[in-house]
């Protein structure tokens, strides 16, 4: 898993390449976008939602079940994300979208995925196999983006600041590691809690997956400023098992700075660990990637502490095997 993170601007680099040679094709009378996905395979949906949000003029949805919604039809793009490509869930949406007649694109290596894909004609745009899907993030966000900038609803700024991401990550190298050993230390037998300041919860919902799958520990994560509605209630009692992580940008919104600013006494007094991470670079992409990457490497590192291996998910496999006998 360390070497498939470090390598993780080659994906990049790779990625863009495999999204410069795809041919996607315009689409007609677009209402709403739905991006169907789960796991390594449906975060991609997640973060590229929250990096057009503020551009794309149609609602976006994410889905990570079995099941459409009832307004997906002719005027709906969806866009399948399988890393396999014969994830059930999605397999399932899938053939739900072509019953109603929507319009698809599909991100995958393979599978299932891709036979419908050809058999129907829909566009695909293929990616390398072999991998866990959650070190793939690279290729899926990327085509993700591919696919909404060729059908007009993500801006080709996007695409171009994938140059500047791969620069900074290899410039911050040495540096990333570093801090994401030290902080490894601090969550090490703790309990995480992951707080994102509003404009990246993709990537502290990625966090909360990595921590999950590569360092096989229990954690959960929240967003400002809706915890404060909730979740802030109970920060009561004094509980030295939880580590506290939030994630920054400079797109974070002023009043939601501030609400962090007011919590942050709060969660020193309830907890002894309290860190803040800071993303680096200048676009939402290079940030986003950025905060991915640490919390990659705090993952692995994690897994180093406890002396397991990040790579194996027996568990899901083992409930696949179950699900294979209905």
């Amino acid at each position: 898993m360390k070497e498939l993170v470090q390598n993780f601007t080659a994906q990049l680099k790779e990625s863009k390449e495999i999204a410069s040679k795809a041919m996607i094709s315009q689409s007609a009378n677009i209402h709403n976008i739905l991006i169907t996905g789960l796991g390594g395979s449906g975060i991609g949906g997640t973060l590229v939602m929250e990096l057009i949000s503020d551009t794309c003029k149609v609602p976006i949805t994410i889905n990570k079940d079995y099941f459409l919604p009832a307004f997906v039809n002719e005027n709906t793009l969806v866009i399948i994300s399988s890393y396999s490509g014969n994830t059930e869930e999605t397999l399932s949406a899938m053939q739900q979208a072509i019953s109603k007649k929507a319009q698809v694109a599909c991100v995958t290596s393979g599978g299932k995925v891709m036979e419908l894909a050809k058999q129907h004609k829909f566009d695909c745009i293929e990616i390398p196999g072999g991998k866990p899907p959650r070190s793939c993030i690279g290729y899926s966000l990327v085509q993700l983006i591919k696919v909404l900038v060729a059908k007009g609803f993500a801006p080709q700024s996007l695409l171009t600041d994938l140059d500047n991401t791969i620069t900074l990550l290899d410039k911050e190298n040495t540096a990333i590691k570093t801090e994401s050993e030290a902080i490894a230390k601090k969550l090490f037998n703790k309990i995480p809690v992951i707080y994102s300041l509003g404009s990246c919860e993709g990537a502290a919902v990625r966090f909360r997956q990595q921590i999950n799958e590569n360092s096989k520990m229990l954690c959960w994560h929240n967003v400002f400023p809706e915890m404060n509605h909730n979740e802030l209630v109970g920060w009561t009692t004094k509980n030295d098992n939880i580590s506290v992580i939030t994630f920054h940008t400079s797109f974070d919104y002023a009043r939601t700075k501030k609400r962090y600013e007011v919590c942050k006494p709060l969660f020193e007094k309830y907890s002894n660990s309290v860190t803040d991470i800071t993303a680096k670079g200048t676009s939402k992409l290079e940030q986003f990637f950025y905060l991915i990457n640490m919390g990659d490497w705090i993952s692995c590192y994690l897994a180093d502490l406890k002396g397991i291996d990040p790579v194996e998910v027996n568990v899901i496999d083992h409930l696949k095997g179950e699900l294979a006998k209905f």
